[in-house]
């Protein structure tokens, strides 16, 4: 009895130093936004001098428009600028010579450009991209939901159709919350928390960088470094995306839309329960969410809500078992 009592305290005084040794959520992001803000800067600088490219419009209204910008320092959100106002607020994507690319993502070369928005006849490329950022600004949300007592750990974003209903992002909270289940009054309080983002009308910032870049990005997270180097061995290139939006990094498997303001009416759903995973007690968050150009009226949004409540299933991903017990880096902020 004695030696069982003495190893619970030293289990929790181990625990204690840990925690104590960890860095705080604002040290992970001001780090991760160091490296980011360091590689952006490097990449900038591999085109000291203004060379021009041409630029060939397509879309609506402007077949064979041509527009003269600057190799490496313009974007597609450049070029919209060119353009009117309408191109300006309502471009949420772009197709650069047949590939999609993000609106702030600079031009390296002579290309064809066509600018992608919500109504376009064949959104889905749009629609995609939306979904995965709604996503994405749920992830930043629950990054900052805690107390910074307590630990979040953002998992690999599941990728899921608009017809799913719902669009998930997986996390696994600070074993303290093992037992919690939120209420609706805790779903509400996230809600608020990507309202207020979408208000501030955030860009989301891609990077595309090296593995070694990305590891350093996350070096507080093995669950990301595993899903760095598996992203990195499925890419063409052997590269991976970053994007930033305000303080937060993110790895994407997919472009975002332009920025947070794109997003209208938004709403987290649910926090369903995925059991015990190789990081612990894995969750999955939903929301559900329309873009600014396009509206539902409440009865509607009422019953699209109920449908974005129910488990959405997602094909399991090549599963990574960690060496050891995960290290949480970040903490989940007031409930």
């Amino acid at each position: 009895m004695a030696t069982r009592t003495a190893c619970r305290v030293f289990q929790r005084r181990f625990a204690s130093a840990a925690a104590a040794l960890r860095p705080s959520p604002a040290e992970v992001r001001g780090q991760r936004n160091a490296v980011f803000s360091r590689e952006q800067a490097r990449q900038r600088a591999l085109y000291p001098r203004v060379e021009k490219i041409e630029v060939t419009m397509r879309g609506p209204g402007l077949d064979g428009t041509l527009l003269i910008m600057n190799r490496g320092m313009s974007t597609p959100l450049s070029c919209a600028r060119h353009l009117t106002e309408h191109h300006v607020n309502n471009s949420a994507l772009a197709i650069v010579d047949g590939e999609a690319w993000p609106l702030h993502r600079p031009l390296t070369h002579s290309c064809t450009l066509t600018l992608l928005t919500f109504k376009d006849s064949d959104p889905t490329l749009v629609n995609q991209a939306y979904w995965r950022s709604c996503a994405a600004l749920l992830g930043q949300v629950l990054e900052t939901a805690f107390k910074d007592d307590y630990a979040v750990e953002l998992l690999s974003t599941p990728e899921v159709p608009v017809t799913s209903g719902a669009f998930c992002c997986d996390v696994v909270l600070d074993p303290q919350l093992d037992s919690w289940t939120p209420s609706e009054e805790s779903l509400r309080s996230l809600s608020r928390g990507a309202q207020q983002l979408i208000h501030q009308n955030l860009a989301w910032e891609p990077l595309e960088v090296t593995p070694s870049v990305a590891l350093e990005v996350f070096s507080h997270s093995r669950c990301k470094q595993e899903e760095v180097e598996q992203k990195a061995s499925h890419s063409p290139k052997g590269t991976v995306m970053l994007y930033r939006c305000g303080e937060h990094v993110l790895l994407s498997g997919g472009p975002l839309v332009a920025r947070t303001g794109l997003c209208s009416q938004y709403e987290v759903t649910a926090l369903h329960s995925l059991g015990q995973g190789p990081w612990g007690h894995h969750r999955r968050a939903q929301g559900l969410s329309l873009p600014l150009q396009l509206q539902a009226h409440h009865t509607i949004w009422r019953k699209l809500r109920q449908r974005a409540e129910k488990p959405v299933d997602v094909a399991e991903p090549e599963k990574v078992t960690p060496s050891s017990p995960p290290d949480p880096a970040q903490p989940p902020t007031n409930q």
